[in-house]
């Protein structure tokens, strides 16, 4: 161990003091091994700006190793890493983004011991090489940010987090470290019980802010921009941040801002890599800049002076509002957070959360799939797990089962922690190669001169398989299962073409990746049809479960915004901290008078089934069976949600697509249930007019 926390605090990190809860977390990391743990780990859950990044990087400087710090936000990445070589400290990243040569060097740096911190995305762990890496080096602590993505109960739910408690056993971690903005008790329960961290090693520093004031205006859909634009005159002079849900809202509001003489940008994930560093980098450094932007924007983004943020659209949670919120007045100065509560946008809310369920049958299809695939692979064989497995392509697969990408990635990783699949390293089915090679007049020329820089076998190995693709005036397209299909082993092929990337005699563009699985090892609970059925049911269970808990945080949001009383002390209470006295700067505090919104009131059956033309509806079902087949899957339609299937038929603009986008989706789900069932229930129309034969 090096010099103590407080001499790196000072001297390397140039701070006097910690922050509250720093000291305990970084005090239960060095706390020697008990003979009832099996190593040290802690949990800090503090605020947002509440010098998480302190707890791995300090103690990254304690200990003899590497530091990795799994984190989904590239931004946050290269902040921090740029911000730690000003402080002469050796950190770096990995990530698809970077060359093959910056690949190598941060490599080199691991291997070599050189580099104290690493930081990754949890998808990293999906490569094999990355793990053996891992597995051969001494890792000293590893940190996860974004903790709450672990659990089930948590608002940012990320199946790959959920194997990184696995993984951490796996690579030999001798410290385990989460960290989380937000967790409400349950959620602090669930991230202790995955890795294995004592309750009181869970550090939560508490979320009252006391220099924010929560303002609450129930608004209708048609007072929303006017209510905006009063919202900003009335915040304190400073920059400000807007959420709202969708990206076309982005645009429309930031224009209208503009119009109004407001410097607004919009931020949302759709937009070009350059417009959002110019976007981000615009609010950075102007002292009056407003962006209007989804959650995309806001993580990683170190600005102590952000004096509003508002919310044009509800929050879908309260752990997201309170993390949003959270950007406000970092730098501990009055500021003003101010939701513009429209009991319609619950409705948008809702559909969201309803329309990533898969149906039944999308689940069971996948599920069969598996089967179809492992048996076809492995045969059910008995045994250690042999290497074989298969190569998915999961946007065919997404497509063939109408299963949005993510929701398809959450059901395999599900198979996977039931053990009847593991996930090893994604493979590429296609590799562009362009030789480098100079002096030559033609592709067969640049092959020659390749040829002759090995000597007998290698050499023939080499011309059969740059030879074996697609020669083209510059590049080479190499289909490598046309390869394998000759004869060839696929890892020396693959290993010759890296060597000559190396060798800088080629360079390697690689595409057209498939995820590959190889057979777990409770495969055989898929060994049988009736099996299936059975995993299938604790699929939809859990997808179930997962709906209700999204609708539940809405109807938490809602709950926060009507509350008889101190709504500062309500949020905070959501989180576990208990306060008695008012905080005198809510809405409610403020006016001793609770925010009202008007109560949804059902649609009447009638009136949906006034707005759908069914005889149009039940064509469009037989012409699109893979889009339209069930009932949630028209319920989708209906409320102009998508789905793979449906944005494959182009059904997008159908005069039906969203007809109903203002029911609520389970009335809709509901009436055309109960439609479809009586229609299986009846004989068909023209079966007492067919002849029997």
């Amino acid at each position: 161990m090096a010099r103590s926390p407080q001499d790196l605090l000072e001297q390397t990190f140039k701070l006097k003091t910690f922050r509250p809860g720093q000291e305990r977390v970084i005090a239960a990391l060095t706390r020697p091994r008990s003979p009832t743990t099996t190593r040290p780990a802690a949990l800090a859950v503090f605020p947002t700006g509440g010098g998480k990044s302190l707890c791995y990087q300090l103690p990254a400087l304690m200990f003899d190793g590497l530091t990795v710090v799994i984190s989904p936000l590239i931004a946050l990445m290269k902040d921090q890493i740029d911000a730690l070589h000003a402080l002469g400290i050796s950190a770096a990243r990995l990530d698809s983004s970077q060359s093959l040569e910056e690949h190598r060097a941060v490599t080199a740096g691991v291997r070599d011991g050189s580099l104290r911190l690493l930081y990754v995305a949890p998808e990293r762990f999906a490569n094999e090489r990355f793990l053996h890496m891992l597995r051969g080096t001494r890792i000293a602590l590893f940190a996860v940010d974004e903790a709450h993505s672990i659990s089930e109960w948590g608002h940012n739910f990320r199946p790959d987090y959920l194997k990184l408690a696995r993984i951490a056993d796996d690579v030999g971690a001798e410290r385990v470290l989460a960290l989380t903005a937000t967790a409400t008790p349950a959620v602090v329960a669930s991230i202790c019980e995955r890795f294995a961290i004592a309750p009181d090693d869970a550090v939560v520093t508490g979320f009252y802010r006391h220099n924010l004031e929560l303002r609450t205006t129930a608004v209708s859909r048609r007072q929303k921009d006017e209510a905006l634009l009063a919202a900003l005159r009335d915040a304190p002079p400073g920059p400000a941040i807007v959420y709202v849900t969708l990206q076309k809202t982005a645009m429309r509001v930031a224009a209208m801002l503009r119009e109004a003489g407001i410097d607004a940008h919009a931020y949302h994930a759709g937009l070009s890599a350059e417009t959002r560093t110019e976007a981000q980098e615009h609010f950075m450094r102007a002292p009056d800049a407003v962006v209007v932007a989804t959650i995309a924007f806001g993580m990683g983004i170190d600005k102590a002076d952000v004096r509003a943020v508002i919310h044009f659209d509800l929050p879908k949670s309260l752990e997201g509002y309170s993390q949003e919120i959270g950007r406000a007045g970092r730098d501990g100065l009055p500021s003003v957070v101010h939701l513009l509560a429209c009991s319609d946008d619950a409705l948008v809310l809702q559909g969201f959360a309803c329309g990533d369920t898969p149906t039944r049958e999308s689940l069971r299809a996948l599920t069969s799939n598996v089967r179809r695939e492992v048996a076809s692979a492995e045969r059910f064989a008995e045994g250690p797990v042999r290497s074989t497995g298969f190569g998915v392509d999961l946007n065919d697969w997404s497509l063939a089962h109408d299963l949005r990408p993510l929701v398809q990635k959450t059901a395999l990783t599900h198979l996977e922690l039931m053990g009847i699949i593991t996930q090893s390293t994604p493979r590429y089915g296609t590799y562009r190669v362009r030789p480098t090679i100079d002096d030559v007049d033609d592709m067969k020329g640049a092959i020659d001169a390749i040829v002759k820089k090995f000597a007998g076998q290698k050499g023939a190995f080499v011309r059969d398989v740059l030879s074996a693709g697609k020669v083209g005036r510059q590049l080479i397209t190499l289909e490598i299962d046309d390869v394998v299909a000759a004869g060839h082993d696929r890892s020396r092929i693959i290993a010759v073409l890296e060597f000559l990337a190396e060798q800088r005699l080629v360079t390697l563009t690689p595409a057209n990746v498939r995820h590959t699985f190889v057979r777990g090892p409770q495969a055989s609970a898929l060994a049988t049809e009736e099996h299936v059925d059975a995993i299938t049911d604790a699929l939809v269970e859990r997808f179930s479960e997962h709906e209700a808990r999204e609708l539940g945080r809405i109807d938490e949001v809602l709950a926060l915004i009507a509350t008889n009383g101190c709504q500062t002390n309500a949020l905070v209470a959501h989180f576990g901290e208990n306060r008695t006295a008012p905080c005198g700067h809510c809405t409610f505090c403020l006016t001793r008078t609770a925010t009202t919104l008007p109560a949804p009131t059902p649609t009447p059956t009638a009136q949906i089934a006034a707005a759908v033309d069914l005889a149009a509806l039940s064509a469009l079902a037989l012409a699109h069976p893979k889009a339209l087949a069930t009932a949630r899957q028209q319920a989708r339609f209906l409320c102009g949600l998508t789905s793979p299937a449906l944005t494959a038929a182009k059904l997008s603009k159908h005069p039906l697509a969203g007809v109903l986008d203002d029911v609520r989706f389970h009335e809709v789900l509901a009436w055309l249930t109960e439609r479809l069932g009586s229609q299986a229930a009846a004989p068909p129309a023209r079966a007492a007019q067919t002849p029997r034969a």
